[in-house]
């Protein structure tokens, strides 16, 4: 058994280290040895401030919310907001529609 990771485009259990990257036989993809959650995501509203767990921010564009009749308006507060993965990057509870996701695109840090 290889303690070795599977390559993570063609999940092929194969892999060899060289230098600093492992390498994948089959497919020939290389990547570094370095994990890649020692990277830092940085998450930046629509004015390029960075956004972090517990900020406020304003809605800047009227957005449709799927499976409710109206729209999350512009200026539209959101308190104690959290940076999750995904497209759409910031978790929230907003008052009257309760939990969702948003894109941070499309607000601006209070």
């Amino acid at each position: 058994m290889s303690s070795l990771p599977k390559c993570p485009q063609c999940s092929s259990e194969y892999t060899y280290e060289e230098g600093d990257n492992y390498v994948c036989p089959e497919c020939a993809h290389e990547w570094p040895k370095v994990a890649a959650a020692e990277e830092v995501r940085v998450v930046r509203d629509s004015n390029g401030n960075v956004l972090q767990d517990g900020d406020t921010v304003t809605v800047i564009k009227d957005l449709k919310v799927k499976g409710a009749s109206s729209v999350l308006k512009v200026g539209t507060k959101v308190k104690n907001i959290r940076i999750v993965e995904g497209d759409h990057d910031i978790d929230c509870k907003i008052d009257g529609f309760g939990a969702m996701q948003l894109k941070s695109e499309f607000v601006k840090k209070v």
